[in-house]
């Protein structure tokens, strides 16, 4: 069995402004830099290998938090939101009125105009976890660290529990934690734990 602890990105200027991101190459800005350099993982995790998304956000995340040999896999990055990337969710739902409101109750199959879908999201997650298998005699770790994004966190927590991300999940997760799943050959993909918290750096 592996386990893995999927943590999201620092805070950016978008996050502050919540303007959506997707695919758009936005980097960690000063608060969410300083935030992570003072923060490091719960030492049970100290030997572990280290997957993340390509964006800025995510390898420059994972070299605050400590990462050492951070591989990037484009499957961890987060859910293309096509033409709405750079928009709020409320302008969003300004403009599209009714036709947002029943987008956004299909859940895992909501889909921004020239974007992905929560379970298209879903299918890359499934693709990598697939292959990690293969990388595990090689790396010798039984511990994996991912430095993603909310999207795929999201993919992560719908595919370990079956939620259709319909309705909001429970309980309260919080995207400044890290959130423990399991990957084994027989039991599959598994939440372990919601809400890890980070500790404070000692050194």
């Amino acid at each position: 069995m592996r386990s893995l602890l999927f943590l999201r990105h620092g805070r950016t200027d978008w996050n502050d402004s919540k303007r959506v991101q997707g695919h758009r190459d936005i980097d960690l800005n000063a608060r969410g830099r300083a935030e992570l350099a003072a923060c490091q993982l719960p030492p049970q995790w100290n030997d572990a290998s280290w997957y993340c998304s390509p964006l800025q956000r995510a390898m420059h995340s994972a070299r605050l938090l400590g990462g050492v040999r951070v591989r990037c896999d484009p499957l961890l990055t987060e859910m293309d939101w096509g033409q709405w990337e750079g928009r709020t969710l409320a302008s969003l739902r300004e403009e599209f009125g009714d036709r947002m409101r029943e987008n956004e109750a299909r859940g895992l199959n909501f889909r921004p105009t020239g974007g992905e879908s929560p379970l298209d999201v879903r299918q890359r997650l499934q693709q990598w976890l697939s292959a990690l298998p293969k990388t595990h005699e090689a790396d010798g770790c039984q511990r994996t660290v991912v430095v993603t994004h909310k999207g795929m966190l999201r993919a992560a927590l719908s595919l370990a529990t079956g939620w259709s991300m319909v309705e909001a999940f429970t309980p309260r997760v919080d995207w400044s934690c890290g959130h423990e799943f399991a990957l084994d050959d027989e039991a599959g993909f598994n939440l372990i734990g919601i809400n890890v918290a980070l500790v404070e750096r000692t050194s």
